[in-house]
């Protein structure tokens, strides 16, 4: 009998990203010890994928669960091949801020870098 091991996943939140999903799970009234932010991948977007954050109650069956600077991290299956040494970052400039995604799994993104193509 073989045993099975499960792939590792590695996903990065900076510092300020950190911050700034703490600051907004705080200002969330009634949200449980086992909330976490859902890290996704969903097809669309101009380049074929899009990156999606929630925040949610708990994780689902099947997800990986990681804490990355201090946050609680949901990742399902789907988007973990996709996911793998993300570095999620939150930048503030003057056309405005937002959470950035530096991927080394992608090949290419559009234009406004809400999307990607592996």
């Amino acid at each position: 009998m073989s045993a099975t091991t499960t792939p590792t996943l590695t996903i990065n939140i900076t510092d300020k990203a950190a911050e700034e999903i703490k600051k907004f799970m705080a200002g969330e009234e009634d949200l449980p010890e086992t909330a976490g932010l859902r890290v996704r991948v969903v097809p669309g977007g101009c380049s074929g994928f899009q990156y999606s954050l929630n925040i949610e109650e708990d994780s689902r069956q099947g997800d990986y669960v990681l804490d990355s600077n201090g946050v609680r991290l949901f990742v399902d299956m789907f988007s973990a091949q996709y996911l793998n040494g993300v570095e999620i970052d939150y930048v503030s400039t003057v056309m405005g801020s937002g959470f950035t995604f530096k991927n080394p799994n992608a090949t290419g993104s559009c234009g406004c870098g809400s999307s990607f193509t592996v």
